[in-house]
């Protein structure tokens, strides 16, 4: 139902639009739009906690839901959307102080 709503709505597409992946494209292994996916997925699910991925990067239905392209690969682990994470925080923080330096 969850993934009917992102489909209707593009919530995903719109999020990953707003944020900014950083990373070598030559040392990218989880494109930057499946590990969004995944992460908010796995929320919504009821894996509030990183550490819950690691066994949950094997689960067909989340390859599924974040649209892994080969089922057999595992999605990104822990420490991977950890980093994502910490990322989008630190460039959300860095858009903040912008934002409130303009507007001083």
């Amino acid at each position: 139902m969850l993934r009917k709503v992102d489909c209707k709505i593009n919530l995903l597409g719109r999020l990953s639009y707003c944020l900014t992946d950083g990373r070598s494209p030559l040392q990218v292994t989880h494109p930057f739009s499946e590990m969004l996916a995944q992460r908010i997925y796995g929320l919504a699910l009821g894996y509030e906690d990183l550490n819950d991925h690691e066994q949950l990067r094997s689960d067909p239905l989340l390859g599924v839901l974040s649209s892994k392209p080969n089922l057999e690969e595992p999605l990104a682990g822990e420490s991977t959307l950890n980093r994502l994470e910490l990322d989008c925080q630190r460039l959300r923080t860095i858009a903040f102080h912008g934002a409130r330096h303009i507007m001083c």
